[in-house]
């Protein structure tokens, strides 16, 4: 710009009117000191348009990928609502025809039973003809034992041993339906593979019982929650009644859910703890004295010592080596098939199984969150809610 202009354009901003620079947005140039050139300003315009494209680009693309996501989250709900559905029908398909066969079994069941009975009532019948035949005969035998018309009884009974003819009943027998247990087998293989399909833990959590602690059986230096869900261990000894269900000696607690017959299943929450032992145990156990927590005492439980070695108190107690620590304790017991089964619930996985147990007698929810070792281990054993595993 040269001096001359730039002359004039002092003299013309010294002017008390406002005017409009064609080269700046400012309106007082009597403080103007520095008019910016023509070129910078459209370079700097242009700058400031490339700049807001860029932006309104980046708007746009996000904008883009919001419908994208919102696109995927719909696709995703349409293709869960189909699997819904095409799960649920075949689940319904599943059902009936698990009905109908079941309605099949009961009908041949009852048919087997209907045709034992059938027989039975011929060869009951002919029993009785052939009773009434041998009471006829007896009393027929019993009058002419008392007639003194000799030639009469000679003609009437040349042999004295006569008998009416009968059966040789010794080897009759009456046919029991059999039960070869193959429609148990089938079901049981049915079960096995829905386990595998849906998982195991899945499987037993629709089992769940709502187990709270019976504080008649608490040891006295444990302490209860208001809920009765959590257990934990003090120094402090209470004075409490001694009655026959408590524990005296060992810092145990039973759930108030008896179980002498199905299936049920309850989750412990052991996060924060050193040392624990979980399980079922049976009604009779020796609650004032000393003696080993194991299957042969009546005890079925797993257990955790010093952090981070965890145990099966079978009669020899077994060491379970486990992928991960885990946080909350599955319990699942099927006291009609003699099973206890331990589960890692966070990480799906099963912990330990006992099989083959002879029960007996109810069973009874145990608790024992052990020592609180000066602070060390005194975070309580907490029951909770089952969620149920995706």
């Amino acid at each position: 710009m040269c001096m001359k202009h730039d002359k004039a354009l002092e003299l013309f901003c010294k002017d008390d009117q406002t005017c409009v620079c064609m080269v700046c947005t400012i309106l007082n140039h009597k403080a103007h000191e520095v008019v910016p050139l023509k070129e910078e300003y459209e370079e700097k315009k242009a700058e400031l348009e490339k700049t807001e494209t860029e932006i309104q680009q980046m708007i746009q693309k996000r904008q883009l990928k919001i419908q994208e996501i919102k696109q995927s989250v719909k696709l995703s709900k349409e293709n869960a609502d189909k699997e819904i559905a095409e799960d649920v029908q075949a689940f319904t398909k599943l059902k009936e025809s698990v009905e109908k066969f079941q309605a099949r079994v009961i009908t041949m069941i009852e048919e087997k039973q209907k045709r034992t009975e059938k027989q039975a009532e011929g060869f009951i019948k002919e029993l009785e003809q052939e009773i009434s035949e041998l009471k006829k005969r007896s009393s027929e035998l019993e009058k002419l034992s008392h007639s003194e018309d000799h030639l009469h009884l000679l003609q009437s009974f040349p042999s004295p041993n006569a008998a009416p003819p009968t059966k040789d009943w010794t080897d009759v027998k009456v046919c029991l339906p059999s039960n070869d247990g193959t429609v148990k087998t089938v079901v049981d293989q049915l079960v096995e593979r829905l386990k595998k399909m849906y998982g195991e833990l899945m499987w037993v959590q629709q089992y769940a019982v709502d187990v709270t602690l019976d504080p008649d059986t608490a040891y006295p230096k444990l302490v209860l929650s208001d809920d009765e869900k959590q257990v934990h261990h003090v120094d402090a000894k209470k004075n409490l009644p001694e009655n026959p269900e408590r524990f005296s000696i060992s810092a145990c607690v039973l759930g108030k859910q008896t179980v002498s017959s199905g299936k049920i299943y309850f989750e412990v929450q052991v996060k924060g703890k050193s040392d624990w032992i979980l399980g079922v145990a049976r009604e009779s156990i020796n609650r004032k004295g000393l003696s080993a927590i194991s299957c042969e005492n009546g005890y079925w439980t797993v257990c955790l010592t010093n952090e981070n070695k965890y145990f099966a108190l079978v009669d020899t107690p077994v060491r379970l080596c486990l992928k991960s620590k885990p946080q909350k304790v599955g319990v699942f017991v099927d006291y009609d098939e003699g099973l206890v089964s331990f589960y890692d619930v966070d990480a799906s996985a099963l912990i330990y199984t006992y099989t083959g147990c002879s029960f007996n007698e109810n069973l009874l929810p145990f608790f024992c969150p052990c020592s609180n070792q000066g602070g060390k281990n005194s975070t309580p054993l907490i029951i909770s809610s089952v969620h149920h595993t995706e």
